[in-house]
């Protein structure tokens, strides 16, 4: 059966909207959108851009990333634990870096969302993040 170009387009679009889904499986109350993807000098990695959000009450789950976040806190405030560092409260306008492969998790202990921006300097072709123990 031969696809039409329309058609093939359609699949691959369909074909990529599942591949971000699982990309960025994740727990309820915790949401991470694809905001922009593009390669970068080191060969091999890429860097993805993402906004998340951490509901009231939610917690993001321990876990790992192929490589470096750096995150900016636009609203409310999350509790970010991080292996082997005292838990830490970032702020709207406070950022924080978690190294590649270090399990963290992100507490919303507030009333309102956690709304953050996210950079992910990882390898290609890895899930954006990875269960933990």
């Amino acid at each position: 059966m031969k696809l039409s170009k329309r058609s093939a387009l359609t699949v691959t679009g369909l074909a990529t909207t599942l591949a971000a889904g699982i990309l960025f499986a994740q727990n309820p109350g915790l949401t991470r959108t694809l905001v922009g993807k593009a390669d970068v000098s080191i060969p091999g990695r890429e860097a993805v851009v993402a906004r998340v959000e951490v509901a009231p009450g939610a917690k993001a789950g321990r876990h790992t990333h192929p490589g470096d976040e750096i995150s900016y806190v636009l609203e409310g405030e999350t509790t970010l634990l991080v292996d082997g560092q005292p838990a830490r409260v970032v702020k709207a306008g406070e950022s924080f870096v978690v190294p590649a492969g270090v399990i963290h998790d992100a507490h919303n202990n507030g009333a309102v969302p956690a709304k953050l921006v996210g950079v992910y300097v990882v390898e290609k072709g890895m899930p954006l993040a990875s269960p933990a123990p």
